[in-house]
Order: structure tokens, then sequence, then C-alpha cells
């Protein structure tokens, strides 16, 4: 019995092992059959940069015939080297991410990732860069300028220091949120950068500058600009205040003082009020404060209150409530004669019906 086991452990090993050997000289046959085919073509997909495409299909064919030494169709796939087409497709400024492979069919796949710019930022110096997602900064292009949100005066320095690092940090957020909402997005002509690295938002349509301090609270103080435009500003104008102060938690201040002009085109503003007509349904639920300084205004929040403008340029404007006319019921008048004794008669008369 031992002789017969050890027979059949021996007969079991030796099928597997001619299996393992087959399946390897199979594989190894299909392996050297590919490396002697030929490449019997290319293609190319381009993903991320949908509304701002700045490398193309012809872009990343250059790049691939200067990699391979001319055109990759028709040539062996064992001459192909996989690796160098990655890298050299990644030098480009462009390509976040490259992928390149074979399929069954002897057809080169090369799968790449762009980058795509979210903000367009002015230095003091006059010069000008993208950045994106990453905070990496990218450079303009001859094709097209991208449709993005615009920040001036960022200090030029060729190194960062850690102020300058949270600065673009803050600009990234912010021109995220930008990008997200189609209203600010029509609404911000751009966004000034000042001394103190805080931020004012300059309108398309409006005479005011809004001020978002360093921009960390973004998404907050931008929906409490938006209950002001609809609680406020679509009853008083968008030219009514010259300040906005959307930089304290749970509050807007405005002020009616400040510099400059700006002229608003009749078809942006019917715009702007159409698309505040469109978001009304906001929450209701920001606090807003007034600015108690001589010359400026008092803010009413409720609806039923009206801004009562003071012929003193230097008192402080007040917001009164409107006061609902008392509704007083007319009692018909009785006409009563004079002399007593006819009064009388009047009053029997009255009885008797």
């Amino acid at each position: 019995m031992g002789a017969k086991n050890t027979i059949r452990k021996i007969l079991f090993i030796s099928l597997w092992v001619c299996v393992g050997v087959g399946m390897l000289t199979l594989l190894l046959a299909a392996i050297n059959n590919k490396n002697k085919g030929l490449c019997k073509g290319y293609k190319i997909d381009i993903r991320g940069g949908e509304k701002n495409r700045f490398i193309d299909e012809k872009d990343i064919e250059q790049l691939l015939f200067q990699s391979v030494g001319g055109n990759v169709k028709g040539q062996a796939l064992s001459s192909v080297n996989l690796n160098k087409i990655e890298q050299e497709l990644g030098k480009s400024i462009w390509v976040s991410k490259v992928e390149v492979y074979f399929d069954n069919q002897n057809e080169l796949f090369i799968k790449i990732t762009e980058k795509e710019p979210i903000a367009r930022i002015f230095t003091t110096g006059d010069s000008s860069f993208y950045i994106d997602s990453t905070g990496n900064q990218l450079p303009l292009s001859e094709k097209l300028s991208a449709k993005v949100p615009v920040f001036t005066g960022f200090p030029e320095k060729k190194i960062l220091n850690k102020n300058d690092s949270l600065l673009l940090t803050n600009i990234k957020n912010v021109a995220k949120f930008i990008l997200h909402h189609d209203f600010w997005m029509a609404q911000v002509a751009q966004i000034d950068i000042t001394s103190d690295n805080e931020m004012e938002m300059l309108p398309v349509v409006g005479n005011h500058i809004v001020k978002l301090g360093n921009g960390s609270a973004v998404e907050d103080q931008f929906r409490r600009l938006m209950i002001f435009y609809q609680q406020v500003l679509s009853k008083v104008g968008l030219d009514k205040y010259k300040i906005i102060d959307a930089r304290f938690n749970g509050q807007i201040f405005a002020s009616a003082q400040g510099n400059g002009a700006k002229v608003d085109s009749v078809l942006l503003r019917k715009n702007v009020e159409k698309m505040l007509q469109d978001a009304r349904n906001a929450e209701m639920d920001t606090v807003v404060k007034p600015l108690i300084v001589p010359g400026k205004y008092v803010i009413p929040m409720d609806s039923t209150a009206e801004v009562i403008e003071d012929s003193h340029p230097d008192d402080v404007l007040e917001a009164k409530p409107k006061q609902e006319e008392a509704k007083t019921i007319q009692q018909p008048k009785t006409l009563m004669p004079k002399n007593k004794k006819d009064q009388e008669n009047v009053k029997n008369k009255q009885l008797n019906n």
C-alpha cells in the first residue's frame, strides 16, 4: 500500500509539472509572437480641461513621434519603449497624468489627464500666470485665455514665504468656489489683493467693493453676501452702497460712502437681477448689522422697513418700520333736531319702528 501511494503522488506531481511547463511554453510563445508583431495604430484619450483645453491630440501626437523617432504605426512592438513614451509625455507642463499600453490587437493606447487652470493671477510686477487645483503655477497660452476668476496684486516673488503660500491657498479655495457657482462667475469681475494680503471683490454690476478678508471662510461669506443681495440690494439698487464688508462671522456691514465709479451695462444688470430672482431660495438666517458711521446708512432687514433719508448729511440715517394705517369704523350719522320736543318725537318714532 505504501508503494502504491508513493507512485500516485509522483504521477500527480509529474502531471502538474507538465501542465505548468506547457502553460509557460504557450505564454513565452505568445510574448515572442507579440514582440515580433507590428503596431497597428494608436489612440489618444485626453481627459480633464473640458472647459479650457490647452493641449490637444496633435500636441500629444507630436510628443509621441518625438519619443519613438517617427510614426509609431508599423513599428515592431519590441522596439517601442513604453516607459520612455510616458516620460516624454509627462514632461509637458499641461499633462498631469499619462498611461501608455498595447492592447491585444497590437494597438497603442495613450491616456492623458490634463491640468486645468482654476484662476488667473496678476502680480504687482505686471506678470501673469494660471494656477491649477493643486496651487501649481501654469503658463499663459497662445491658444486661448481661460475663463476663470481673476486675482490682482499678488506679491512678485521668486520664492514665496509662509504668508504668501497661505495667500495662494486661500486664492485657490476662493477660485474653486466661484467656478462652481454660475451667479458668482457672472458677477465677480476680479478680486484685488491688498498690501495686507486681504481680498476685495469688484463686481461686474454695481458700484461697490466687497471686503472678504483673507478669504478663508469663502463659502459662508458668499452665502451671506447672496442673502444681502436678495434682501437689500434687490430693493434699494446695486449702486446704493459703496462698501460691503463680509469679513465678520454672521454679519454684513454696508456703507454708502466710497470712491470710484463703474459704468454698468443695462444688459448685464438685467442678467444679474434675473439671477438674483432665481436664487431667492437661499436660507434667510443671516444677521445684517449697520455700520454706525456719520453719513452712512443703517440697513433695514425687515421687509416692512424703509430707509428714511435725513436732509442733514452728518446725521446717521435710521430705518423706521412702516406703520399700518388704523382702520376706523365710521358710524352712520343721525341728524337730530335742536328742539327738545322735536328730539323726543324722533326718538319715539325710532322706538315704534
